[in-house]
């Protein structure tokens, strides 16, 4: 019989079909479900949270001023841990450790710190650290993060005892071509040994053709830091004896000493010289009662010397006084301006010393309270003693003077010393000769390790005197009247002397060679850069 309403109850197999076409959808469902999870969770992990916190910044143009205090990394101690910093510095080295962590070497001109970078949630992104890891070395980066205490030493930091865990980091500045070297091979030991493979020799020629990376070593920093202090010490000495600054012409209309050693320029329809040396400036300074006079400028030298020591421009500190009594005034006020600046440097640059010691190790520069004095008599007879032919002594070349340094610091334990009364033929026209003895002269040169950084003199300050000296040695008086001119009006017993600034630097730090000691050095070969 059929039901009431006319339909049909469904069949257990339309029920049974009914039931796995429901599970299969469901299981279609679920698996859908899951799919779109996996899809969601990739694009999560490929969203860079980090955006906002990394990057290129416009190129600077002063857009704002925000006055954000920057932290100088020399200043970073474990007293700062926990402290949020900004700073500014360029990227020594990098390294990535797989795709989550970078560690960043970060320079501020001698001084280094180890930064830190490792993906965290919601914060620092992969893409962060990888961007981080890519920055080329000596990118400039503005950095922002969290000093942390270094629970161990950190040996390739200067600042060792914290590193910084960075929150941002944006590039100021980067890199467009290769590095011609790295600077940890710039950086290294002179008496390094060369490991093929592992790193090269950065060549002195190499490295002044491409002087600014070069210049950006600790070492250099350290050096030109240095150089820096030697004119400082030079002034604040002279500045508390009386002495003024004085600002000479480098331009002169005739040759200061021997015209074959100088620089001819074209001067409008006639002929200038650059000057040797502000020589006649300062005597004509001393005729003008300036009593006590200094100068730190350029000096040339038009010599064809390829040599470690000469340079055809360097920078001369040079110095002048009037006498009372004797020209030893002179001698033993520069003498005292010497120690000051050696003094000042062993104890307030430690630092420097130590930093540029990691590459050029040496002994150090050793002085005495008493500064041996030699006769240039007494220097010949101690080189003879020690095998040197008298008859080559006339006059005591670099050969010799390096002996001699070896000599005095074998006897008196010193690399400092002062030569007295040199032969009056060795000296120029305006040298004062000696009193008892016309063949000698009221001169000093001083000496470190063994080669001379400072030659002075009393001068002539008598008119007639000085124009019977200037035509023995072939000069013609009256090519030089403005200078003559200031000694017939009256002038004062004088004397003084001419230092080489980059000289006393390289030898104090026995650099091995001047154009070390020279920012951008000029000689026979090099004008550039």
């Amino acid at each position: 019989m059929s039901s009431a309403d006319g339909g049909d109850a469904p069949t257990k197999s339309a029920l049974k079909k009914a039931a796995k076409e429901a599970e299969k959808a469901k299981k279609k469902a679920e698996k859908a479900a899951k799919a779109m999870e996996a899809e969601q969770a990739r694009a999560a992990a490929d969203e860079d949270y980090s955006v906002g916190r990394y990057g290129k910044l416009p190129m600077h143009q002063s857009q704002s001023c925000q006055n954000r205090e920057r932290t100088d990394i020399s200043t970073l101690t474990a007293q700062d841990d926990g402290k949020q910093v900004l700073l500014r510095a360029r990227i020594q080295t990098s390294r990535l450790q797989g795709n989550k962590m970078v560690f960043l070497n970060l320079r501020q001109c001698t001084n280094t710190v180890q930064a830190l970078m490792s993906v965290t949630k919601d914060t620092i992104s992969k893409q962060m650290v990888k961007w981080a890891g890519s920055l080329a070395d000596e990118s400039i980066v503005l950095v922002e993060g969290v000093v942390k205490k270094s629970p161990e030493p950190i040996k390739s930091a200067s600042v060792s005892e914290v590193e910084i865990h960075i929150l941002e980091l944006w590039l100021l500045s980067g890199i467009e071509s290769r590095l011609p070297f790295s600077l940890e091979d710039a950086s290294r030991s002179e008496t390094a040994p060369e490991v093929e493979g592992q790193f090269n020799r950065v060549l002195l020629d190499t490295r002044l053709n491409n002087r600014v990376l070069d210049l950006r070593t600790t070492t250099n920093q350290a050096i030109f830091k240095l150089q820096h202090a030697i004119g400082n010490l030079f002034r604040d000495y002279l500045n508390t004896n009386g002495f003024i600054e004085i600002h000479s012409p480098k331009l002169q209309g005739s040759a200061t000493e021997s015209g074959a050693s100088v620089f001819k320029v074209d001067y409008f329809k006639g002929k200038a010289y650059l000057a040797q040396s502000p020589q006649l400036a300062k005597q004509m300074a001393i005729a003008a009662d300036f009593e006590r006079v200094y100068e730190i400028a350029p000096v040339f030298r038009a010599e064809d010397s390829n040599t470690h020591r000469h340079m055809t421009e360097f920078v001369g500190l040079d110095l002048e006084m009037a006498i009372e009594e004797h020209y030893h005034e002179v001698r033993d006020l520069i003498d005292g301006m010497f120690k000051a600046i050696f003094k000042g440097l062993k104890e307030k640059y430690r630092h420097e010393i130590a930093v540029v010691r990691q590459q050029f190790e040496a002994e150090e520069f050793k002085w005495e309270e008493e500064t041996p004095v030699l006769t240039f008599k007494e220097a010949v007879d101690l080189l003879v003693e020690d095998g040197v032919d008298r008859e080559a002594l006339d006059d005591i070349n670099t050969e010799n003077e390096k002996r001699l340094g070896r000599i005095v610091r074998a006897k008196y334990d010193t690399d400092y010393f002062i030569v007295d009364k040199f032969p009056l033929a060795l000296r120029p026209f305006y040298t004062m000769p000696d009193p008892e003895d016309p063949t000698l002269s009221n001169s000093y040169d001083f000496f470190m390790r063994g080669e001379e950084i400072m030659s002075g003199a009393q001068r002539i300050h008598d008119p007639d005197f000085l124009c019977e000296q200037m035509r023995a040695k072939g000069v013609d008086p009256d090519s030089m009247k403005g200078y003559l001119d200031g000694f017939r009006l009256g002038c004062p017993p004088h004397g003084g002397g001419g230092i080489g600034l980059e000289r006393v630097l390289m030898l104090f730090l026995k650099l091995n060679n001047i154009r070390r000691a020279s920012l951008f050095p000029r000689d026979p070969k090099r004008l550039e850069p």
